[in-house]
């Protein structure tokens, strides 16, 4: 069987690809890899790249999105996924460019293996950004 490498994309909808993409680049340091204009038979798709062979791909809707990350509705309260930064410091910086934006973040928490905060973007969707803690022996 064929190993696995890990998460090649995940797919966000929104009905503000612009407002979206911003979010994830100016605020949050992805990188816009790839914008596709709507056409007759597809939406407006945008593809963010959030560090290694990983990104995002946001497709614009009419609608707004039912999931449950949307409504809130996650079973655990938080967000069911996440970035990772590489160092404290750059999640300290995360932080406080979202606060600046005003946008809604919590406060960073110490796990035992990482620091987390969640963060929700401008489609209440929540986002956990984290940055993993040194190993100690």
């Amino acid at each position: 069987m064929p190993e696995l490498f890990g998460i090649n994309h995940l797919t966000l909808s929104t009905t503000d690809l612009d407002r979206l993409v911003t979010y994830y680049t100016r605020l949050l340091g992805a990188a816009l890899a790839f914008e596709r204009a709507a056409t007759a038979s597809d939406p407006r798709i945008a593809v963010v790249d959030v560090g290694g062979d990983e990104h995002l791909m946001i497709v614009e809707t009419s609608t707004a999105s039912t999931s449950t990350a949307s409504t809130g509705l996650d079973p655990l309260g938080r967000a069911g996924w996440g970035l990772r930064v590489g160092s404290y410091a750059h999640l300290c910086e995360v932080r406080e460019r979202l606060v600046a934006a005003g946008s809604p973040v919590g406060e960073i928490e110490t796990l035992p293996t990482q620091w987390t905060m969640t963060a929700r973007d401008p489609d209440g969707r929540p986002v956990d950004v984290r940055a993993h803690r040194p190993r100690v022996a």
